[in-house]
């Protein structure tokens, strides 16, 4: 499993965020074209296979009684004035005979206040389980925990809240956990600190990334895809570092589903102090019964989809102070007819610069990468989507995917000739006719 955010990944970011959005010594696209400047790569350093933690290692343990609430986070809405909490409640089951929890037994309580005052606000939201399931002997199928999600609205720009989550009705409450608001949106407003990682996993190399991000205190973390590697393990909790030599065999792509709840339980600390936005990626796609896709994914967390004008928790948009972020999928449908090319469309068109200055793309696989395993593997998504981002001036592209490598950070230039990656200047070969009717799968 990969890592991108190494220690010197997110040092790297939030020295680029110090330099664009404090010193402003970058411009955005709306003082360009600008002609792309490139990092040379060092191809001496290797960074090797991560070691995964182990189930019994302490940090992934559930140490929760009853319907105390456990792996919570705080992801935001499509503006400051409004965020999302959520928790998970009960024990998760695997095997081939569960018994689904009951959403009901237990209530989705906030209580939170500005820090330093009483928690005297209070917001209730909603709660279910999800399933993955299998249509084969042999695999075992999994039932999560109560996932609860509340959105609290009415929040003050760049403030410091504390807030608790559970159900006070049966003293199963959480204990105190902080976020701070983004700033409202406008040319001189930006997140202080923003953190980009992609294939974060849960490695003993995770543990490294975490404790350097913690002790940076970002104000909002973009996760871009690669999350838990859930479904790097067979449902019986065995895996490899060879992905086709242990899954050719399997009628279905298996994922071991409790790797979530070890992973939401490591991040914790971090992600329930710490508004986290999440992409969609390749190992999220998690294939069930009755070809269903993302549910994890889309269950765990919650994402400003309906507020942003989307159908889908795939893709969607949120602004953090004067950055318009763009959340983009290539395992779904994406051609010019799909619903995403449709919202991005709409959503790009009203984008006002003016409030916004910073407009930001992420999603999982490169369009371009000198990396010979993954190379052109988004082509056709590239293909479909390139003109109309270049058509409004998107700055900068954040990817994960390409993990043996320093992941490629590159900006948007309306002179396409050439382009910047952590490697080397590779020219673009356009090949639309590559690009058949296979998008979804």
């Amino acid at each position: 499993m990969g890592l991108l955010s190494f220690l010197t990944f997110p040092l790297f970011l939030s020295l680029l965020w110090r330099l664009i959005i404090v010193n402003g010594n970058f411009s955005t696209t709306l003082e360009g074209p600008f002609k792309p400047v490139t990092v040379p790569f060092d191809n001496k350093t290797y960074h090797g296979n991560a070691i995964d933690l182990p189930d019994t290692d302490p940090q992934v343990q559930r140490t929760v009684q009853g319907f105390e609430p456990e792996q919570v986070s705080v992801s935001l809405s499509s503006d400051y004035d409004s965020v999302w909490i959520s928790w998970i409640t009960g024990d998760s089951q695997i095997g081939g005979d569960i018994t689904p929890l009951d959403p009901e037994s237990v209530y989705s309580v906030v209580h939170y206040g500005i820090e330093g005052s009483q928690m005297s606000y209070e917001e209730v939201g909603y709660s279910f389980v999800y399933n993955q399931l299998y249509p084969f002997e042999g695999l075992q199928n999994y039932t999560s925990g109560i996932i609860h999600h509340v959105r609290l609205t009415g929040l003050e720009p760049s403030t410091l809240y504390q807030y608790q989550c559970g159900d006070p009705y049966i003293s199963a409450m959480s204990d105190v956990f902080y976020f701070r608001t983004m700033p409202p949106s406008s040319p001189t407003n930006y997140p202080r600190r923003v953190a980009v990682v992609g294939d974060l996993g849960l490695t003993y190399n995770t543990s490294t990334t975490f404790s350097h991000l913690l002790s940076n205190h970002p104000d909002l973390l973009v996760l871009v895809g690669g999350i838990s590697y859930a479904d790097m393990y067979l449902t019986n909790g065995t895996g490899s570092d060879c992905y086709p030599c242990s899954f050719d065999e399997s009628p279905i792509h298996e994922t071991y589903q409790p790797r979530w709840d070890y992973w939401g339980r490591f991040m914790q600390p971090l992600v329930a102090n710490v508004p986290t936005m999440l992409v969609g990626g390749k190992h999220e796609i998690e294939p069930q019964a009755e070809d269903q896709i993302f549910v994890s994914y889309s269950s765990r967390f919650v994402f400003p989809s309906e507020e942003s004008g989307s159908s889908s928790s795939v893709y969607y948009s949120f602004n953090a102070g004067g950055i318009h972020f763009v959340i983009l999928n290539p395992y779904t449908y994406y051609d010019k007819s799909s619903d995403q090319y449709k919202w991005l469309e709409g959503d790009l068109y009203n984008v006002n610069r003016n409030v916004t200055p910073w407009l930001v793309a992420v999603w999982y696989p490169p369009w371009y990468s000198t990396f010979k395993a993954q190379y052109r593997e988004a082509e056709c998504m590239r293909v479909e989507m390139e003109d109309l981002l270049y058509e409004h001036g998107v700055d900068i592209v954040f990817n994960g995917h390409v993990k043996n490598v320093t992941h490629a950070l590159w900006s948007w230039h309306r002179n396409r000739d050439y382009y910047e990656t952590a490697g080397d200047i590779l020219y673009i070969v356009r090949e639309p006719d590559r690009c058949l009717a296979n998008q979804g799968n």
